[in-house]
This record gives C-alpha cells, structure tokens and sequence, in this order.
C-alpha cells in the first residue's frame, strides 16, 4: 500500500468528509482517465481508502468530480473495492448520482451500458435515459427506451411515461403526445399521476389548443397541484380569455393545498396588462400583496409593459421607483417597455435621449432596445436617425437584428430612396447581419416599380442566389411587372412560364399588364398560349384570364381596323392609333 501523507492520515481520522473528498479528487486528476475504457489504468492507489467507504463519501466523490470520466473510474472501483472491510455497496442515490454526471454530459450510450451491467434498469433510471435522448433532439431512441422500460416493468413504468410525454411536449409532438397519453388508458396498467396531466395541459396551452388542455384539466382523475393550477390559468391568460383565467383563481381559492403563489398573480397580472385592462391588473397586485405573495420582477415589469403599451410612459417609470423602493432591481426588460410607450406616444427624442442614457449607466442596451427606437423612427419616416442607431449598433458590439434592417429599407423603398437602400443591404454582412429572404423582397420589389432599375434587379437576384433564397409568388409579380415597364417583354414571358412550371398564380393585375404589351406587338398567339398554360393552375380566375385577354386582343383589333381605314381615308396611321387606343383603354 502507498505511504500516506500527513494530509492523507488527518484526512482518514476527522469526521468531516471534506478533506478525504478533497484527497481523492486530487488522486483521480492525477490519474486522469479520459474516457470509458480503464484498461491501461491501476485503481490500486484508490485502495488506502477502502476502509472508508459509505454512501455518503462515493456521493460526495462523484457530485465533486467535474470530469465525467474519474467520477465514472472511482464508481467502478467502489462498486468492487480491494480490500472490502465494510462491505460497502453501491446504494441507489450513488447509481443516481453517476448517471445524472454521464447524462449530464451527453455519455448516453456509457449511462445506459453502466445500467445494463449492473443490473440496474429499471423504470426509473430509464426514464432518465428517455429524457437525455429527447434533450438531444433523438426521439426514435427516447421511444425505444420507453417501449424497454414497458417491457422490462410489465407496462407499470409511470416515470418513463412521464419522461416520453415531457420529450414529446418540448418537441412539440402533440399528436405522438396523444397516442401515448391514450395508450396509458388503454392498458389500464398504471394511472397517470398529477404530472402526467400537467405535462399533457402544458403542450396543449404551449401549442394554443387551449380546449384541449381545459378537456385535460377537467377530466383530471388526481386533485391539480400549484403547478397545474399555474399552467392552465398561463394558457388562458395567453389567449386573452382573462375570465377562464379568473376562474382558475377562483377554483384555487376554494383549495386548502394550492393557494395562489407570486407566480399565480404574476401570470394573471400580465394576462390583464396585454389585455388592455389594467385596472384589473392593479387590482390584483394589490391583493397578492395583501395576501402576502411578495411581487417579483416579473410582476413589476409585467404592468411596466402593460403601462408603457398604452402610453402611460410616466406612470411607468413611477412603477420602476417602486420597485427598486421594493428592493428589488429592474433589468433590461424593464426599460424596454420604457422605451416603446415612448416610441408609442411618439416621443422619439426623449426615446433616443433614453437609449444614451442608458449606454452610459450600467444597463447596457440590447438588441431589442435599439430594435425599439429604430422602429419608432421607421414610423415615423426619420431613416437618417434609424440608420444612425443601426451605426451605433455597430460600434458598440451589438449585432443588429436583421427586422432592424428591413423596417429601414420598407421606409428608403417607401421615401424612394433606393441608391441608399442598396448600400445599406450591401454593408450588411460587415456590420454583423446578413441579409435575409425580405430584404432583398423589399429592395427588388421596390426596383421593379422604378423605371429603368432591371438591371440591378438581376444583379440583387443573383446575390440572393447565392445566399440560399428563391423568389416567391409576390417577387415574381413584381418581376414580372417590372420588366413589362421596362418594355423587355422576352425577359417578361420568361418570368411567366417559371411561375407557372412552378404553379405560381399570376394575379390578375400581372397577368392583364402582359396581355396588354403582348397583344400591342401582336403577338396574339404568344397571349393565347400563355393563356392556355394558365389555366391548367388550379386557380380561380380562369374567367377573368379569358375576359382580360379577349379584351386586349378586340382593342388591338379594332386599333388595327381602324389603322387601316385611316390610310385609305389618309389620316396619319400613328395619330389615328393612338387616339383610338386611347379611346378605348
């Protein structure tokens, strides 16, 4: 056996746990095992401390380890100690213990060999295992392990219902939710406990099926608990159905074990605030208050919003007084409310004068602080500031959003202003943000109704290309347009049969503008065939398309006609045709 220290020996005779832990943790980072497989490892230098092994110490051991693998090389070694004077073996909460390190760092495959070995499956450690799968995103395998666990325990495995429920609620699976959910009646093999059915009202509120989570919650077969009161009276506040939500509270009331909590009044206090009814909101601030429930930051920032939404920006900023009198401190959420009721009454320069004071005190501006004031500008046409925050965004560190930029390009676009347009979508990707699908949408479509711009037009196009976008059924519209104003009706008719190969429908207004320019070249065969391909689309304006077309071929006719009574009559061809068509368009 190794000499001990002088911190070893003082290690083994205090009761204090700390200095062995200590001692142990520092021996397994010398050793330094660095994955699963421990064949070209000793653990004979673990053996001066056999002597004290229990529960607790190995819980200690592994809870302290922050490399998953020595806490992984010392349960091993304790499962099977050399020698073994207190017949130490591993209790459940150690099994616990090293599987929630291994899980916790994604060693699944590691976790559940570990469990297979040691005999140790069952519904409550594959019910772990069920949970770190669906947090990586792998269902098939999270369903695997569930149908292992209703092997292994005959159907009675409630935890690992529990996990499959929760991994397909996070993963939005409400429909594979449901058949598991219904599966567990069916099989009539265990009862689903409070949170089976919480689980089940959460993805259903999650997923705005508020009916659903109210058929869940009525039909509970065990008595709701906090959480559940909590999750349902969420959906309802979320729906703005504030008078199912009231009823929830009511219900609790009634109930000896599930008083309303701060969270409670919090979420009930935001519903009314988002409602528009803040009387109601105050109302119950001041009775969590007098029912003891201490309001938290939330709480404060939720009428902060509520206050600030409907312009009340003083009130609002006496609410934040409150709070910090309260003791309690206002965040970054808190003072962007601030600053849309000062967008929302239009007080854009104290808005700005906000945003710099801000900057310099220790609440740094984020995205959506400056998201805020641009978009204040944007309404009210000031791209010059907006742009000028999109600047300071910038040198400041902040990546802006890319909303931030299209909010500015529909005002340039709007201002006409389409040179500044394409240099701001240009510097883009060196101010942090590459443009998206609507940005280049807005620009292109803006050029389209710009004469003489189509060449620029592809250019956009390309770069667009390449960025991973393609153009949707409005950008062909626009296209399509353009390149008629533009008088290039080859590049027109190309447009056209792409929207149609891609069973786009080309509106009435596109499709009346190319008949036109067609039949004023005469090309009337060109117009009858485009007509054709239309409509085998499935759309509803076939009528319309056959209207709009014999419409233009009778006024390219008439003009025609009456074009060539004009010669034998000896009146100017080009004056006669022009006013005839002007006539009749």
């Amino acid at each position: 056996m190794p000499s001990r220290s002088p911190t070893l020996n003082n290690a083994f005779h205090t009761p204090d746990r700390r200095p062995l832990v200590a001692a142990i943790t520092s021996l397994l980072q010398h050793l330094n095992p660095q994955n699963h497989n421990f064949k070209n490892f000793t653990s004979n230098s673990l053996n001066q401390f056999s002597d004290h092994l229990d529960s607790k110490l190995v819980l200690k051991v592994i809870q302290n380890q922050t490399n998953p693998f020595h806490a992984l090389f010392f349960f091993n070694w304790a499962a099977d100690p050399n020698p073994n004077p207190n017949n130490y073996t591993h209790s459940h909460l150690c099994y616990k213990a090293i599987i929630d390190t291994l899980l916790s760092h994604s060693l699944l495959s590691t976790a559940t060999s570990l469990l297979q070995q040691s005999s140790k499956l069952s519904d409550f450690f594959i019910g772990k295992i069920i949970k770190a799968y669906g947090d990586c995103g792998n269902f098939k395998a999270a369903i695997f392990w569930f149908n292992q666990a209703k092997s292994i325990e005959n159907g009675k495995c409630l935890f690992s219902y529990n996990s499959i429920l929760g991994v397909l609620v996070r993963g939005n699976r409400m429909k594979l939710a449901e058949a598991f959910f219904d599966q567990m009646f069916k099989d009539n093999m265990v009862q689903p406990d409070v949170s089976t059915y919480t689980t089940m009202i959460r993805g259903y509120c999650k997923m705005g099926m508020i009916e659903n989570a109210r058929k869940v919650f009525d039909e509970m077969m065990v008595e709701p608990n906090l959480v559940t009161y909590n999750t349902m009276m969420n959906g309802f506040c979320k729906k703005g159905d504030m008078k199912s939500a009231g009823s929830i509270l009511n219900r609790m009331m009634t109930s000896e074990d599930c008083l309303p909590d701060t969270v409670t009044y919090t979420t009930l206090i935001d519903g009314y605030c988002k409602s528009g009814e803040l009387e109601e909101a105050m109302k119950f601030m001041d009775e969590m208050v007098r029912r003891g429930c201490q309001p938290n930051v939330l709480t404060y920032n939720a009428l902060i919003y509520g206050l600030s939404l409907r312009g009340y920006v003083t009130q609002a900023k006496i609410m934040v007084t409150k709070m910090r009198l309260d003791g309690l401190k206002d965040n970054i959420s808190t003072h962007n409310s601030i600053l849309k009721g000062l967008c929302i009454v239009g007080k854009l320069e104290q808005a700005g004068i906000y945003l710099k004071h801000m900057t310099k005190s220790n609440m740094k501006p984020d995205v959506i602080s400056y998201r805020v004031v641009i978009n204040g500008y944007c309404k009210m046409g000031k791209s010059d500031e907006a742009i000028s925050l999109l600047k300071e965004m910038q040198a400041g560190g902040i990546k802006p959003n890319v909303s931030s930029f299209n909010d500015v390009f529909r005002i340039l676009v709007g201002n006409e202003e389409l040179d500044r347009a394409i240099l701001l979508l240009n510097k883009m990707p060196k101010m942090g943000c590459p443009p998206n699908f609507i940005s280049y949408s807005t620009i292109i479509c803006g050029l389209c109704m710009a004469k003489g711009r189509m060449q620029e037009v592809e250019g956009l196009l390309d770069a667009m290309f390449r960025s991973g976008h393609n153009i949707d059924a409005t950008m062909y519209s626009c296209l399509l347009k353009g390149y008629c104003e533009d008088g290039n009706l080859e590049a027109a008719m190309r447009i056209a049969y792409e929207m149609v190969s891609k069973k786009f429908v080309i509106n009435l207004e596109s499709i009346s503008i190319l008949f036109k320019e067609l039949c004023a070249k005469m090309k009337f065969t060109e117009a009858e065939t485009l007509f054709e391909m239309c409509v085998r689309c499935p759309v509803d304006d076939k009528d319309n398309y056959r209207r709009i077309l014999d419409e233009q071929i009778s006024v390219w006719n008439l003009i025609l006609l009456l074009s060539f009574v004009s010669i034998n009559l000896g009146v100017g061809v080009e004056l006669m045709a022009a006013r005839c068509y002007d006539v009749t368009k």
